[in-house]
């Protein structure tokens, strides 16, 4: 059964962007253009230096999300405690308004991928997945979102599709979800299926937090659309439109504008959190 007393998610609804050092003193110059950041909780892990310094002065002035990509909780193999141990650590002084990871693999035996593995959506799968979550969130103390994937094909020994199986987990965990409408886009065009009834099918209620990303477009070898979840263009036209759609169909949501690669001047960052606000904006004002 869920534990009803992990503290959940208070980010507030708005748009934020991942941070980056280079932003520092923009951001601290003009501080009102983003209403939250994110940081990768991997980069803030040791003792001190200037990260540390720079992620305090930050967070005494914005809500902060903390996103993790090195806890494979889709691994075969347990977690890594010392890592889990370092995220506690990084949690428990920070206090963040948010704590995610993605349903994806990066870790086998003691070696560890530069990449974000998909899964097979299996009941031993999800018999894992959960066993993961449920270690986390007991010891952080505060329930996860959990990061739909992009995905470049389908396993199949799947006995289940996507949206089942990030639901059961949800239900059997207590978790949240996190809602990459980019990645939704990627998947969906990669292997030739519907976003928008992802989307619909989609259990937008338990939804904490959305991302918005940019991809790359290339072919595969029969010259059908390949993308590839970049994060290093702007956000692509059609994920805004499906991004749109979401928030009509669900409300509004605390939106990142994830940019990891290529990573823009502040400006253009902005804008971009800017366009994400602006398409809020209208669907928040008749949920206050």
């Amino acid at each position: 059964m869920p534990d009803m007393s992990l503290i959940p998610p208070t980010l507030p609804i708005g748009a934020g962007v991942g941070f980056k050092p280079a932003h520092f003193a923009a951001i601290d110059a003009d501080p009102g253009a983003v209403t939250w950041l994110e940081i990768h909780a991997e980069n803030y892990m040791g003792a001190g230096g200037r990260p540390l310094a720079q992620l305090r002065a930050l967070a005494e002035r914005f809500p902060i999300s903390v996103h993790g990509v090195g806890l494979s909780i889709g691994g075969e193999g347990p977690l890594d405690r010392d890592h889990l141990d370092r995220l506690a650590r990084l949690t428990g002084w920070l206090g963040p308004a948010s704590f995610s990871e993605h349903l994806a693999w990066s870790s086998h035996d003691t070696g560890y991928l530069n990449d974000l593995l998909p899964l097979p959506y299996t009941t031993a799968t999800l018999n894992r997945v959960c066993d993961h979550i449920d270690q986390v969130q007991d010891r952080l103390g505060r329930q996860m979102l959990l990061e739909n994937p992009s995905t470049y094909l389908a396993f199949a020994e799947s006995d289940m599709d996507e949206v089942s199986f990030l639901q059961q987990i949800a239900r059997r965990t207590g978790c949240g979800l996190l809602l990459d409408v980019n990645n939704v886009f990627v998947s969906a065009t990669n292997q030739a299926t519907d976003p928008v009834a992802y989307i619909d099918a989609f259990p937008l209620h338990l939804v904490g937090e959305i991302h918005l990303g940019g991809h790359d477009a290339d072919m595969d070898d029969g010259g059908a659309p390949l993308l590839i979840d970049s994060h290093g263009q702007p956000v692509a036209d059609p994920v805004w439109a499906l991004y749109a759609h979401t928030l009509r169909r669900g409300g509004p949501r605390p939106t990142l504008i994830e940019w990891d690669n290529d990573v823009p001047d502040w400006p253009e960052l902005a804008s971009e959190a800017a366009r994400a606000a602006a398409l809020l904006a209208p669907v928040l004002a008749p949920a206050q």
